[in-house]
């Protein structure tokens, strides 16, 4: 698909969101745990394990691309705590509801190794739109860094290829 960039006024080919279907977390399970434990939808996923839940929800985040007029977006899923996850839940199909929340990203980038999850800050707004999801700034990874520093249009379509090579 083209378009007229609103940016430079030049065509161009819109370039896909790189989305997870899932949280790795419920990508890990086997078959059997996936239909016994976990309820997955577009938006929530739940995994019931004997000694704890674990709550998803799907978010966005939009990848500055400095060399670029569009800017990369990825569909994430992001841990939330019970309550958080509770009263996101409960205001869902309100669209003037406005909040924060803390939230782990739940999906890993090929590109990049991790040992542990990036902590996040899940925003919504009126609207009814997905939440964005802003890493914490302080949080030492290569990804927050690029989150924050915006990476090259080269780099942002080999992502686009790996992931649609998948």
């Amino acid at each position: 698909m083209t378009f007229i960039c609103e940016c430079c006024g030049k065509e161009h080919e819109s370039w896909p969101a790189i989305g997870y279907a899932a949280p790795n977390s419920y990508n890990n399970l086997s078959q059997q745990e996936k239909d016994e434990i976990a309820v997955l939808d577009e938006d929530f996923c739940v995994i019931k394990y004997p000694e704890h839940v674990l709550r998803f929800v799907r978010c966005i985040l939009i990848q500055k691309v400095n060399d670029h007029c569009d800017d990369l977006e990825y569909g994430f899923w992001v841990s939330l705590s019970e309550n958080s996850f509770e009263d996101y839940l409960a205001n869902f199909d309100n669209e003037n509801h406005e909040t924060n929340y803390f939230g782990w990203l739940s999906n890993f980038i090929p590109q990049h190794e991790f040992s542990a999850s990036i902590p996040t800050t899940v925003v919504t707004s009126a609207g009814n739109q997905r939440p964005e999801i802003f890493p914490h700034k302080d949080f030492d990874h290569p990804f927050v860094k690029e989150y924050y520093e915006g990476i090259s249009k080269e780099e942002a379509e080999k992502r686009i290829q790996l992931i649609l090579k998948n």
